[in-house]
């Protein structure tokens, strides 16, 4: 277990590593914020879950809202959340996992026109590719997934958003996109 205490260790964290995962290291090679943290797995937060998960988790949003400049948050191949640094991504990350939306599953392309359309919240994007596409819950989930692992798609760091909401991977990064 790490030292990280503070929103402010996390962040110098990620700039640090470049990319870790946010929760256990399930990816080899790949540093975990979970074992940098240094709170209580069990109490000492305001739910069962305990400081150490409710830090993680409170985190992963923060930082790219309090940093958007220099911390992103997104899927990895595997579907894993993680933070990296925006020179990570541009310099390592983007180049080796983008993928044409042309190339992922045809629900991820129909998916990916409903955020490009109307960028929305899971929720509500969920319902109208359900309503349009007759697929499931599971395979929608999946073509989320695919949209974000391909970076294609990313969620909104906009701290006035209650529930993750999707943009067009260009649209926020065009500089990355560009380069």
């Amino acid at each position: 277990m790490g030292n990280i205490k503070t929103l402010e260790e996390a962040y110098e964290y990620v700039q640090s590593a470049g990319i870790c995962t946010i929760f256990s290291g399930k990816v080899k090679g790949v540093p975990s914020l979970w074992d940098a943290v240094d709170l209580p797995e069990e109490g000492g937060g305001n739910t069962k879950w305990g400081a150490r998960v409710e830090a993680i988790w409170r985190w992963k949003n923060e930082l790219p809202e309090v940093y958007p400049d220099d911390i992103y948050y997104g899927k990895i191949p595997g579907g894993h959340a993680a933070l990296m640094s925006m020179d990570y991504l541009r310099e390592e990350h983007y180049p080796a996992f983008n993928k044409p939306v042309e190339e992922c599953s045809e629900l991820a392309r129909h998916v990916y026109d409903i955020i490009r359309l109307n960028p929305d919240t899971t929720g509500a994007i969920r319902r109208e590719a359900i309503d349009l596409y007759g697929c499931t819950k599971s395979r929608f989930d999946t073509a989320l997934k695919q949209l974000q692992v391909t970076l294609n798609i990313v969620r909104s760091n906009d701290p006035e958003a209650k529930n993750d909401t999707w943009l067009p991977f260009g649209e926020v990064y065009l500089d990355i996109v560009e380069s």
